[in-house]
């Protein structure tokens, strides 16, 4: 499965690309609601779009991004206190006599001083990494659909709960930020041929035993080690990995827009290096007639997908 990816963030490209429109009353919408809403995660990259604002909608972003990162500054800022006297304490008690609690709380302080003190210079930090631009399971990413005839850029979640399902779907199925093609008949019947979106992407993130990267077989005795393999297409381009999405609500609970990624199987490289799926990433000449499906022809769905781009993807540790 694609559990990572890296995203165009900038709603701008897709405008450009695209002629489409922002959704900014959704972008304002969900940067209010982050506020109060830790659960909430939006790469600083989807945020950094709204540094220079044009428009009162924008202002309106920036404003709840300030408040947010200020917030955030002051939470961290506070760990860094406490941890800082719990260090101290900890070293004072060391000076005299060696306790295991005191030894305990210096390693827990010292470790929880470096997790604030790095989530701190990165609130701080103006520039962008590439890691501002990645996304998992449970961020906000743009994604591009048809909504009221007009191609929209709309801020959703990347993990798709089906409207009508209700909310605890997202712990009972926490795999469904990705849709497998041989099940858009059946758990994602209610969105495929009805709610199609376009996810632009550069890159994509997997999981896999360090083993079967090698092309080899485990020795005796040995155990699976997990790494995590970027996947590029050569040459660097801009894919669009075809989506399903859909519009929840719920009594008494927040509207939630969210998306997954359709996958299939993989290309002989990507399975050369240990994975057993991929993103589908369709022609750019198709994107219009993905983006309209047609429920009474799923079978012109389901070519858009066979004719799709086939780039070559090669593939690296992730940093």
């Amino acid at each position: 499965m694609c559990y990572s990816s890296k995203i165009e963030a900038e709603y701008r490209k897709y405008v450009n690309a695209f002629g489409a429109e922002l959704s900014l009353a959704d972008y304002v919408r969900l940067f209010w609601e982050r506020r109060t809403n830790t659960r909430i995660k939006i790469p600083k990259a989807m945020e950094a779009q709204f540094r220079d604002p044009q428009s009162d909608g924008e202002r309106e972003i920036k404003a709840a991004i300030d408040e947010f990162t200020e917030a955030e500054k002051n939470r961290f800022e506070a760990e860094l206190f406490k941890q800082r006297k719990r260090l101290n304490d900890a070293n004072r008690v060391l000076e005299s006599k060696a306790t295991k609690a005191a030894q305990e709380n210096q390693r827990i302080a010292a470790g929880k001083i470096a997790w604030a003190s790095a989530k701190l210079a990165d609130l701080r930090r103006a520039e962008l990494l590439e890691r501002d631009s990645r996304i998992f399971p449970g961020y906000y990413a743009p994604v591009l659909v048809m909504q009221n005839g007009r191609l929209t850029v709309k801020p959703m979640r990347y993990q798709c709960r089906v409207a009508g399902k209700p909310s605890s779907y997202d712990v009972k199925f926490p795999g469904t930020y990705n849709a497998r093609r041989d099940n858009l008949e059946k758990f994602w019947k209610p969105l495929f041929g009805y709610s199609h979106g376009i996810l632009a992407m550069s890159a994509f993130y997997e999981n896999v035993d360090r083993h079967r990267v090698e092309g080899r077989e485990l020795v005796p005795g040995e155990k699976a080690e997990n790494v995590i393999l970027e996947f590029k297409p050569n040459p660097p381009h801009t894919m669009y990995a075809a989506c399903l999405w859909s519009h929840w609500t719920g009594n008494g609970e927040p509207a939630l827009d969210s998306f997954a990624a359709i996958t299939d199987e993989p290309p002989p490289e990507v399975a050369a290096a240990g994975h057993d799926r991929c993103i589908i990433p369709i022609k750019r000449e198709n994107v219009a007639a993905w983006l309209n499906p047609d429920p009474k022809n799923l079978a012109a769905l389901y070519a858009i997908l066979d004719d799709r781009e086939r780039p070559y993807y090669e593939h690296r540790l992730a940093a």
